[in-house]
């Protein structure tokens, strides 16, 4: 029910009248999506950008949703972003990861929910001009509502905080006169499956450095075509935790709406292997 909620405030911000400040703001697009973790960028990595398109001084509030089904799971995820003068960036995140039937023994609850809220702080840099690229800081407050089938598994603590570092740039007119997009993400984390395992391990509570890239070509300025790269610390024994990857189609056919779909290999998870399907996220600026 929350899920569909959030769809219908995202369908009410792009559909509502003109937006205040995005209007003469940053270039359509530049905001990216609100991930699966509420923080403006790619669907499964964070960037430097912040949400919205406002500049200074300016105030965005974006909401967003995401589904991600694959062949054992599914992942819901809803989010509401807001930002400042795209300086700093406070979000919301809400992720139903649902088990199938028969993958669990009997006492489990087959639904693993969790929080994420989130800060970034745009540090230093410009998306588009200048030598140095956007770069920001963020942290991620994760707890799950329930860890008894993380315990189970071995980790040590339902929740913990995440710190990570972007730097994205976008180039305008690049190679074969198109706009392109790069970015890279250095992430300091003890999440077991992004938390939703819990975090880190009885014999090991240490965190692990770990590497995340984005990058995408804009076909037009409302229709670009890329992928993600989401390394994973694989801190369970046992159970084989893979890399992300994905394969993405955005549209932003307005400032204040944007569409996402994505074919996603998430590898092995819980000890699943072959873990790849589809991934589809709308977003409206407000």
């Amino acid at each position: 029910m929350l899920r569909q909620s959030v769809v219908c405030l995202a369908t009410l911000l792009a559909l509502a009248g003109p937006a205040r400040a995005a209007d003469e703001g940053r270039l359509n697009a530049t905001g990216g999506l609100v991930g699966i973790e509420a923080a403006a960028g790619g669907g499964l990595v964070p960037w430097a950008v912040l949400a919205g398109l406002s500049t200074r001084p300016g105030f965005d509030i974006v909401a967003g949703s995401s589904l991600t089904v694959l062949d054992d799971f599914r992942l819901e995820s809803i989010g509401l972003s807001a930002s400042w003068n795209d300086r700093f960036e406070l979000s919301l995140g809400r992720q139903r990861f649902d088990v199938d039937d028969g993958l669990l023994p009997p006492g489990f609850d087959r639904h693993l929910r969790q929080t994420v809220l989130g800060a970034k702080l745009r540090v230093a840099g410009d998306l588009i001009y200048g030598s140095t690229p956007q770069l920001a800081l963020g942290l991620q407050y994760k707890r799950n509502d329930d860890d008894t089938l993380a315990r189970a598994l071995g980790a040590q603590r339902d929740h913990d905080v995440e710190a990570y570092f972007s730097a994205t740039r976008l180039w305008l007119d690049g190679p074969f006169d198109r706009n392109w997009l790069l970015n890279a993400t250095l992430r300091a984390t003890r999440a077991n499956e992004t938390g939703l395992l819990g975090f880190g391990r009885v014999d090991h509570g240490g965190y692990e450095l770990v590497g995340e890239v984005s990058a995408a070509m804009f076909f037009r300025p409302e229709l670009a075509l890329g992928f993600e790269y989401r390394q994973k610390p694989d801190g369970l024994p046992g159970l084989g935790e893979s890399d992300w990857r994905d394969l993405f189609l955005a549209w932003f056919p307005s400032r204040r709406f944007s569409l996402a779909l994505a074919f996603v290999d998430l590898g092995q998870i819980a000890a699943r292997p072959g873990q790849d399907g589809v991934f589809v996220s709308i977003n409206g600026n407000w």
